[in-house]
């Protein structure tokens, strides 16, 4: 497994969580210390090398077994292809819209699809797995969408773009959980029927030799990229079994709180008309830690 810090599933679970969105959001600064890539040959490479170092994790640690598992059963029922397929043209989708966003005028509505998402997995955790929350996480939630509703007012009804990302994540979970493939052999899986169309975006869309004899940095950082990536969705994955649905979904305001204070070191300022959307957020992700750090005491009291 990942190493993280014995104890109850749920805290494991944080950790990874908290682990993962530190790493996505630092990979929204990472990003700007590869040009000349383009956002779309960014995507490629991260995909293209993204899957080997999955791969070589699970050897290493020995969970090939999961992927060998995955196509033991598609042998056995060959229509599951079609699923797992599904599943990774869910998650390739909003790896593109991520990147394509800020290159066509739409970063702003993507973002608002990502304010909107732990609420929209909140909303089918209740009501699809039946969870029930704590009353920090319900303040939380509460605080959330308080600061949710005044970006709506503020930039208006949500666009195709962000309604992707909230309401297209969440059928991306639940179907891995249908599929029986939310774990690290399912990812492999995620990852591996993106790689035709990331070498498409890395041969299709710029030139691979002229972009390394221009920047000779990339042969480092562009590998790197991808170790990053592979962990960050492995903690995702991992961290995405070990919590409630409803859970999982609110700890993903941690991702834009750390993403607007990178933000704010690349030179950006909060705007004030936008504030009355960030404090609550931030207030909720303090309720989570609180509740987060409430719930580890009681664990740690329980096993003394």
């Amino acid at each position: 497994m990942i190493p993280v810090p014995s104890g109850h599933p749920t805290s494991r679970g944080v950790v990874l969580s908290v682990t993962s969105t530190t790493l996505f959001a630092g990979l929204y600064f990472y990003a700007t210390l590869l040009r000349p890539l383009t956002g779309i040959e960014i995507f490629g490479w991260r995909m293209l090398l993204t899957l080997p170092c999955v791969t070589l994790f699970l050897m290493l640690t020995g969970q090939w077994g999961r992927v060998v598992d995955v196509f033991a059963r598609v042998r056995r029922n060959p229509a599951l292809i079609l699923g797992l397929m599904a599943s990774s043209a869910l998650l390739g989708v909003q790896l593109w819209l991520f990147l394509w966003a800020p290159l066509n005028g739409a970063a702003l509505q993507v973002s608002l699809g990502y304010f909107l998402l732990p609420l929209s997995m909140l909303a089918v955790g209740r009501w699809l797995y039946g969870d029930r929350l704590t009353a920090l996480q319900t303040a939380a939630a509460l605080a959330a969408a308080f600061g949710v509703g005044h970006e709506i007012l503020r930039i208006g009804m949500p666009s195709w773009q962000a309604l992707l990302v909230a309401i297209g994540l969440p059928v991306y979970f639940v179907l891995r959980r249908k599929l029986g493939t939310d774990h690290l052999g399912g990812l492999w899986f995620d990852m591996a029927f993106t790689v035709p169309v990331a070498a498409w975006c890395v041969l299709g869309h710029g030139d691979v030799a002229r972009d390394f004899a221009e920047a000779p940095r990339l042969l480092v950082l562009i590998p790197l990229l991808a170790v990053i990536s592979a962990t960050a969705f492995m903690c995702y994955t991992v961290s995405s079994r070990l919590l409630s649905f409803s859970l999982f979904g609110l700890l993903g305001y941690v991702e834009p709180v750390l993403m607007l204070m990178v933000s704010l070191v690349l030179g950006e300022r909060v705007q004030p008309d936008e504030w009355l959307t960030y404090v609550p957020i931030w207030g909720a992700v303090v309720l989570l830690v609180v509740d987060g750090a409430l719930h580890v005491a009681r664990t740690a009291a329980g096993r003394g």
